[in-house]
């Protein structure tokens, strides 16, 4: 079953891409959440339109991030957390606080957006996550994580 798909999906593919899933993927999960359109001839001719209309917008999304790659890469972020004597972390660091130390750097990306090697970080040191700007494009930005 061929579906266009409305939003990003991990591991299926962005959005207005054309995908083919199993039935009962499609009828039961996407098509329902409105995630994903039955990919018909009239769909596609939408969808074709629509893309012509992007691309432009892209191209110019896509320079940005592409720029932006070195700048993020350049950065040395602090995060601050509450910590023990041992430099063990009350709680964790997780992608809340590595997209709220890129705000304040002047970048602002979506947390869904910062995949960490580690779920959440809890003792104090150098860490680097990987930072989606674009679809293919990724920064790696290294940051550390300090007492307060």
């Amino acid at each position: 079953m061929e579906v266009i798909l409305n939003s990003d999906v991990k591991g299926l593919g962005y959005k207005y891409d054309i995908v083919t899933v199993k039935p009962g993927y499609g009828r039961n999960f996407l098509i329902p959440r409105k995630i994903a359109v039955l990919a018909t001839e009239s769909n596609k001719k939408v969808q074709a339109e629509t893309l012509k209309q992007r691309a432009f917008k892209e191209e110019k999304i896509r320079t940005e991030a592409t720029g932006n790659v070195a700048k993020i890469e350049a950065l040395s972020l602090k995060v601050g957390a509450k910590a023990g004597e041992s430099g063990k972390i009350f709680g964790s660091v997780t992608s809340i606080q590595v997209a709220d130390a890129l705000k304040k750097a002047g970048f602002d990306i979506e947390r869904k957006n910062i995949e960490m090697a580690a779920e959440g970080i809890k003792n104090l040191g150098n860490y680097s996550a990987k930072v989606r700007l674009f679809k293919e494009i990724v920064a790696t930005v290294n940051f550390e994580v300090v007492a307060e």
